[in-house]
């Protein structure tokens, strides 16, 4: 069994790391992190995990850390990863981090959306970690980067026809939304209950959001030049789900039949990437506590417009999920190992 750690375990990603790998045949959760939480069994904390999960919260240094477990998740926000996760790799132990910190490649753009990068030298070796696009790179990687929600949504719906030169990359908008569980556990007045329900609104309008730079450095990778979108999310009055729809116009013309066509043989060997049929379109409902992304599109004639709309569960193909599809490539399981479950619904 593979003895594994969550650094940071109170979140809602840390929580779904637990659930994920509560059934997990060949991971053994043997550390869970967190200050807050120091001392109380983490299925107190969050009692979906009761009869499942053991483990007691500690509150560690990265050099106690490392005796625990031999593969790590830092569920952790960007800064407090940069600070942790080098211990982990000196020590010898894998790590698949959660945070901003280690996903965009030039350290410059990184430092222009975040803050100053205290372990740069970790940049150019982690992977990022989108296993439809970058699975044998990650194989071979001690330290991935898990992708961002947002990108995760995008990136995968673009990908076939950016790969093709199919659309023209200055003409991309996404339009994004996200349930409110994409905002965290933190308390915050714009996610209280009264403050979203009955309501749905845009934030970080205007090209400000940060997942924009990791949306367009994978994009330009893909496209073999660089690629600039606008992209404005939304959030919902739920508490899972993103849904991404995105406008772009096509370069030749080219009937739905045959982009269906496209997507469905570039996604045939993946198992977690699902093609709708046509005229039918993804929705958050069916994709639900699972680690599918569900793509459909739709050509409008009218404009010479692709419209593409993907749909993912934030925190599991968005976050926990992915990260576990990628531990278990690090360490050569399957990779759909502990995440074979269907869609909750409804």
């Amino acid at each position: 069994m593979l003895r594994v750690g969550i650094v940071g375990a109170s979140g809602y990603t840390g929580v779904e790391l637990a659930r994920i790998l509560a059934t997990h045949p060949a991971a053994d959760l043997t550390v869970a992190t967190s200050r807050q939480y120091a001392g109380q069994q983490l299925a107190t904390v969050f009692p979906n995990l009761r009869e499942r999960v053991t483990i007691t919260c500690e509150n560690l240094k990265p050099e106690e850390l490392v005796e625990k477990a031999d593969f790590f998740f830092t569920a952790v926000p960007h800064k407090t990863a940069m600070d942790i996760v080098p211990a982990l790799l000196e020590a010898g132990k894998k790590v698949v981090d959660l945070s901003a910190d280690y996903r965009i490649k030039e350290v410059a753009t990184y430092e222009e959306w975040y803050q100053q990068h205290t372990s740069p030298q970790f940049i150019q070796e982690a992977v990022y970690g989108l296993p439809e696009i970058y699975r044998d790179q990650i194989q071979k990687s001690r330290l991935v980067a898990n992708p961002g929600c947002y990108p995760t949504s995008t990136i995968l719906a673009l990908a076939p026809l950016l790969r093709e030169k199919l659309i023209d990359p200055a003409t991309i908008v996404i339009d994004s939304k996200s349930g409110t569980s994409g905002a965290g556990r933190a308390a915050a007045v714009g996610t209280l209950f009264c403050e979203v329900s009955d309501g749905f609104r845009p934030y970080k309008v205007g090209g400000s959001h940060r997942h924009i730079p990791e949306i367009e450095q994978e994009l330009s990778l893909l496209n073999t030049s660089d690629v600039t979108v606008s992209f404005t999310p939304h959030l919902l009055p739920v508490s899972r789900g993103i849904l991404s729809t995105i406008y772009a116009s096509l370069n030749e013309t080219i009937s739905e039949d045959d982009l269906l066509s496209l997507y469905t043989k570039s996604y045939e060997d993946e198992f977690f990437v699902r093609i709708c049929p046509k005229n039918s379109f993804p929705a958050t409902q069916y994709v639900r506590g699972s680690n599918f992304c569900d793509i459909g599109l739709k050509v409008d004639k009218r404009t010479g417009r692709v419209i593409l709309v993907s749909a993912i569960d934030n925190i599991v193909k968005g976050a926990a999920g992915q990260a576990v599809q990628n531990m278990n490539l690090m360490n050569g399981f399957g990779e759909n190992t502990g995440l074979l479950g269907a869609p909750f619904f409804p």
